[in-house]
């Protein structure tokens, strides 16, 4: 099967990945910028494959799928890596990765029936809070490195515009998965039955 453009620009989306964590994880200044670099390369190509997939029509299941997959994964490893370095704090991490993979696993599903989600707006605005708070702490970490700050001793205070902001993703995350659970409560169902007959 030949690959659209916007299918071969969500697999390198996954294919950055990786490299950007490794890249953050070594916590030298250099590598940690070249980790940003990597993160907007890879968020772009997000804007862009689902722009071009509309403005041409070359929509696929292939890419219906494996979109929202590659961008889940994307979030969720960047927002596991600022847990993992005491950037924010893991409980949050945790409640927007576990919602975000079961609602993901629900659209996969959805889709395999042939019964779409359509997404919420509170779903867009948390996505682009979660993008936007993303960056956030991508430019708060590399100031910090070249302005030989410390964002460690930073980074553990509560009311602080990380903090705050992370707050507010979790609560929209928790909010627009409790929309989905009511909405798709039929659906739902569907697959709590099919699953107890395996």
């Amino acid at each position: 099967m030949r690959l659209t453009i916007p299918n071969q620009l969500t697999i390198l989306r996954i294919i950055l990945t990786p490299v950007f964590i490794i890249l953050f994880l070594k916590e030298a200044p250099l590598e940690q910028l070249s980790a940003s670099i990597i993160f907007t390369i890879a968020a772009l190509t997000d804007w862009y494959d689902g722009w071009y997939a509309r403005k041409f029509g070359v929509i696929t299941r292939l890419g219906q799928f494996m979109d929202p997959l590659a961008d889940k994964v994307l979030v969720s490893s960047a927002l596991l890596v600022f847990a993992a370095l005491g950037y924010v704090f893991s409980w949050m991490v945790w409640i927007i990765i576990i919602r975000d993979a079961f609602i993901t696993a629900t659209r996969i599903f959805a889709l395999k029936v042939g019964k779409p989600i359509i997404t919420h707006v509170l779903a867009k605005w948390k996505t682009a809070a979660q993008m936007t708070t993303i960056f956030l702490i991508l430019i708060f970490i590399n100031w910090y490195n070249y302005s030989a700050g410390n964002p460690d001793t930073y980074a553990a205070r509560y009311f602080d515009p990380i903090g705050i902001a992370m707050l507010i993703v979790t609560f929209l995350t928790a909010l627009s998965g409790g929309i989905y659970l009511v909405e798709n409560r039929g659906l739902l169902l569907n697959i709590f039955r099919r699953v107890v007959r395996l």
